[in-house]
Parts: structure tokens; sequence; C-alpha cells
């Protein structure tokens, strides 16, 4: 359960701030629904209060610790597949939320990149994985956002 004012993560948009609950009546029911404005861009969205997988708590340091461990790893395979087969399968993983899978996406297109010239499409979602790790990391650690994503970007160059 939530609070007003506390910090969780929709998958797919990043982290938002609780801002209110609402009951809303949606068919004969009446619902309660989190409404979180996401940081990034401002935008508000409805979360059923009883949703499995609507949205999750910030991560704690053991997950951190996880993801600049896999992000260390660059001994894994490039998949060479067409950019839209790459950019369907990142774009499933970006959407479970999971930070770990994001990281993985980043990991994977930032050594695809140093083999080949990325799509526009993997263009972005390498700068939207950035963003929501850094953001995430930097809310749960209390760090800056920007100092963050420069040590993101140092594990690739």
């Amino acid at each position: 359960m939530f609070n007003i004012g506390d910090y969780a993560v929709c998958p797919g948009h990043g982290v938002g701030q609780v801002c209110d609950v609402e009951e809303r009546i949606v068919g004969e029911e009446t619902l309660s629904f989190y409404i979180i404005k996401i940081i990034a861009n401002g935008m508000t969205v409805m979360v059923p209060t009883n949703s499995e997988n609507g949205i999750r708590e910030l991560v704690g340091s053991n997950e951190i610790n996880e993801v600049y461990e896999l992000l260390q790893n660059h001994d894994v395979e490039v998949d060479n597949s067409t950019w839209n087969r790459r950019y369907r399968e990142y774009m499933a993983k970006v959407k479970t939320g999971s930070l770990l899978e994001i990281a993985d996406v980043l990991r994977a297109l930032f050594l695809l990149r140093d083999k080949k010239n990325l799509s526009f499409g993997e263009k972005k979602m390498l700068e939207q994985c950035r963003d929501l790790l850094a953001q995430e990391i930097s809310l749960s650690n209390g760090d800056d956002t920007k100092k963050v994503s420069t040590a993101i970007d140092e594990y690739f160059n």
C-alpha cells in the first residue's frame, strides 16, 4: 500500500510520486486508484490500488548493486537479429519495470552500438533505459540523477 507522497515505479513510464488516492465508478463497481505523477515528463497515471503488477516500490541497495554488476559484465553475446525484432524484445523487457531487465537492455544496446549503428528507435530506447535507471537509482540512493547517469555511461566508455 502506498501513501500520498510516496515514490512508486510505473513499468514503462518510470518513477512517479503518488499525488492522491481516488475512488471512481467503473461499470457497477467503485474502484480505488492511485493518482501518480511521473517525474520525467509530468504525465499523470491512474493505477488501481488492488493491482498486482501495476506499480512497485523503489529498489533497494541490493538490486542497485546487481544492476551495476550486470552493467560491468561485457562478456555477453550481442543480438544480431533484425532491428525491429530486437526492438520488440527490448520493449517487452522495459515494460516489465524490472530494473535488472532495463539494465540488460541498456547493456545490450551499448554493446551493439560499438559493433554497428543503432536504428533511431534503438537510440531512443537507449536514452530511455539510461534515464529510467538513473532516475530510480538516484531517488533510491539520494544521489544526483546526472551523477548516476554519468556513472552508468562510464561502464561503456
